[in-house]
Formats: C-alpha cells, sequence, structure tokens
C-alpha cells in the first residue's frame, strides 16, 4: 500500500478529519505516518513520553497499570476507529503516560507527531472539535469502567467482558488468565465461574477460546 492509500485510508477511518481545511489537512497529511506494532508489542510505557496523537486503523491495543502486587488491571482497549483518552490527556497536559498500552494482535496506528497535534488544537477549530469531542466520549465511558470494577459483582463483570470479546460468530479467542487479568481477578476464581456456565450450557471452553451458547441468558446469569 502506498503512503497516498494509507492516508486515505486514515481519513476513510476518521471522517471527521475531511472537515480540516485545506491548509490544516495538508499540514495533516505531511506529517501523519504509519508504524505497525505486532502483538505484544509496547504502544507506551508507563511514564513514557507521548511524541503522536495516536488512532488505530486495524488491530488493537490494551491500556493497563499493574498492582504492587504484580496484577494487571485493564483500563480499557482501543480498537479500529479508535483514540486513547490517557494518549489525549498526556498530550493536552504536557505530562507522560500514566500507565502501560501494549497491541494484543497486529496493530496498525496512523500518528500525529506532538508538534502537529498542538498546532491543529491552537488554529484548527474542526480538530480541536474532533479531539475533544471524542476524549469527552471516552472519558464518559472511563468512568463507566470504574462504576463497574468499583461496584459491579465479578460475575456481571466477567459476563460483560466475555459478551465483549466475542465476535460475530460468538467465540472469544481469549484465556481464562487473560479474562482474570481484564475483571480485576485471579485465574481460578474465574475458570470456576467459566466452568459453571459451561456446565449450564451458556458457553462451550476451547482451548485458547470460549464459544458463547447462549447470548441472553449469559448476560442474564452476569446479573445474578
Amino acid at each position: 500500500m502506498t503512503d497516498a492509500q494509507k492516508v486515505e485510508r486514515w481519513i476513510d477511518r476518521f471522517p471527521p478529519i475531511r472537515a480540516l481545511s485545506p491548509a490544516h489537512l495538508q499540514i495533516a497529511r505531511g506529517t501523519v505516518h504509519f508504524p505497525v506494532l505486532e502483538a505484544g508489542a509496547t504502544a507506551y510505557e508507563l511514564d513514557g513520553d507521548c511524541a503522536n496523537y495516536l488512532m488505530c486503523l486495524e488491530g488493537r491495543t490494551r491500556v493497563f497499570r499493574m498492582s504492587e502486587g504484580g496484577r494487571e488491571v485493564l483500563i480499557y482497549k482501543v480498537g479500529p476507529g479508535g483514540t486513547c483518552a490517557l494518549t489525549t490527556q498526556c498530550l493536552l497536559s504536557g505530562g507522560t503516560f500514566p500507565a502501560q498500552s501494549i497491541a494484543e494482535e497486529r496493530t496498525e496506528l496512523a500518528a500525529l507527531p506532538v508538534s502537529t497535534f498542538q498546532h491543529l488544537m491552537d488554529d484548527s477549530a474542526a480538530f480541536r472539535s474532533f479531539v475533544m469531542d471524542d476524549y469527552t466520549r471516552l472519558m464518559s465511558g472511563l468512568f463507566t469502567l470504574i462504576d463497574e470494577v468499583a461496584f459491579a459483582p465479578l460475575k456481571q463483570r466477567l459476563a460483560q467482558r466475555l459478551l465483549a470479546e466475542a465476535g460475530a460468530k460468538g467465540i472469544a479467542a481469549v484465556t481464562h488468565q487473560k479474562l482474570a487479568d481484564d475483571v480485576g481477578s485471579v485465574r481460578e476464581v474465574v475458570s470456576r465461574i467459566l466452568a459453571q456456565w459451561a456446565e449450564a450450557g451458556l458457553i462451550e471452553l476451547r482451548r485458547g477460546a470460549i464459544e458463547i451458547v447462549e447470548r441472553t441468558s449469559l448476560a442474564a446469569a452476569g446479573r445474578r
């Protein structure tokens, strides 16, 4: 794929970019680049500098913190068409990245250098509106996540995470350990709950994957 084709794919994935003035769009086109992260590669380290405004074209990254005991606490994931709220916050404040971010699978990004980001934020109302509207939406989602982690029972969190991970065919390619990391629990507890749901016919356990058999019933089971 040529650079010009990559730019057009980026704009197609993020339509608000088309609202930029010709001059601002030319600046964005001339400075955007397209890093690729293989599965397991680091996007941002804890307390690292935020050098780019990142927009996900394909793949998925996970943003998390590690507890003092070494347990991973998921904050959120960024998929195609998404941006990272903490990266935006980092760029707006001039601080460092307050978590860690890694690619869960091969991930293609569109990256605007911090100098371009700052220039467009200062000079382009359309770009500023896109960034702030997206940031507000993402922050709202973060507060929803906080409510879930703080107040929702483990089974409800697990059912929601499993339903979110499942693709169109109802297959969640995720291990018990990864699910435990995502919901802030331990593998043994998560495996026990999954075994109960499998026995009830709500899911089918496979090697490295889980098939959801009864979506509605699983969602209801998570609320009990």
